[in-house]
């Protein structure tokens, strides 16, 4: 209890210093002088994956932009810490991060010892896309709705397990948010990633897990899987055609995944003030909306203050459940 308690109000103290960031004054000399040299965008997976490709889709209208080159630079582990870490202490103010919400919001919350705090150290640019995941059991769930697969997962207790890319993931926190709302007990068993994780449910290793869009409509399409709802309140543009686990009885179960721009807090306020304007409009154009859309994201393009706002109640959700569940990364 006294844990929990520690974690809200280091949480509280975070969030108020990340609101004054985002609305610090500017100064228009500093951002009219700026870039001086080439931006580099970090990422913290490898190349190939959606961050990666996000970043590089945005690097190239960026760069014309600015007038500068921009260069994706990869620094991969630790679920993005690294390059999260990275970003966080740099002094150039040129280096910006394309990071997943985890990086963003409760890092510190499941990792004390992480040598960053992302409410702290990082700053709001602007929020790219958002997605929501998709509950997926194997193609020969027994049960002819998704209500009937729930109820057959409340009854199966801790006998079942799910699937996640690692512990304190977005994955891994909305199912245990899930087995909350709808009374079921599978048991954690994480993976390196999310592939390994669809793998091993179709080889009959898992029973439910929670998955991108992307790579569980390619499962699904292949008749491997099978697709018990989206998670959210109402169903999504990126596959209209399966339903939201509010249709199949989930209630109160808003959760997504996203990526965005941060900036280092040693960035000076006109220039972030500048860069969110520039990334904000360049995802909001038919063209980059298009290239996020076939990536598997929701394009939103947001201002500094719109992402604050976003990091702020995803934070005290997962927050919520890592404090519930004492759940720990080491």
């Amino acid at each position: 209890m006294r844990r929990q308690k520690f974690l809200f109000a280091t949480l509280f103290i975070a969030i108020c210093a990340l609101s004054t960031g985002a609305t610090g004054q500017n100064n228009p000399k500093t951002a009219a002088t700026w870039p001086t040299k080439p931006l580099r965008i970090v990422v913290g997976f490898p190349g190939g994956s959606s961050p990666d490709l996000t970043a590089r889709a945005l690097a190239e209208p960026l760069s014309k932009a600015l007038g500068q080159p921009v260069i994706v630079e990869n620094r991969v582990g630790a679920a993005g810490n690294i390059a999260a870490d990275f970003v966080a202490k740099a002094t150039d103010n040129h280096t910006l991060g394309l990071m997943i919400n985890g990086n963003m919001t409760i890092a510190k919350l499941l990792n004390p010892q992480l040598p960053y705090d992302p409410l702290q150290d990082l700053k709001p640019v602007s929020l790219i896309g958002t997605s929501p995941l998709v509950l997926v059991a194997p193609a020969h769930a027994a049960g002819a709705t998704a209500r009937d697969v729930l109820a057959n997962a409340r009854n199966a207790g801790n006998t079942w397990n799910y699937g996640t890319p690692g512990v304190g993931t977005v994955g891994h926190l909305g199912m245990e948010l899930l087995k909350s709302r709808a009374g079921v007990a599978p048991v954690h068993v994480p993976y390196s990633g999310y592939p390994q994780v669809a793998t091993a449910m179709v080889s009959g290793d898992l029973q439910l897990a929670l998955l991108p869009p992307a790579l569980a409509m390619a499962q699904i399409r292949a008749g491997k899987l099978r697709a018990i709802g989206m998670t959210a309140s109402v169903r999504s543009t990126l596959v209209p055609d399966i339903p939201s686990l509010s249709e199949a009885g989930v209630r109160d179960f808003n959760l997504e995944i996203w990526n965005a721009v941060a900036a280092p807090n040693s960035m000076p306020p006109a220039v972030v003030a500048r860069l969110s304007a520039l990334v904000s409009e360049i995802v909001r154009t038919p063209e980059m909306r298009q290239k996020l859309f076939q990536q598997g994201w929701n394009a939103v393009g947001t201002s500094a203050q719109g992402l604050a706002n976003r990091i702020q109640a995803d934070t005290v959700v997962l927050g919520g459940i890592i404090a519930s569940q004492r759940i720990t990364v080491e």
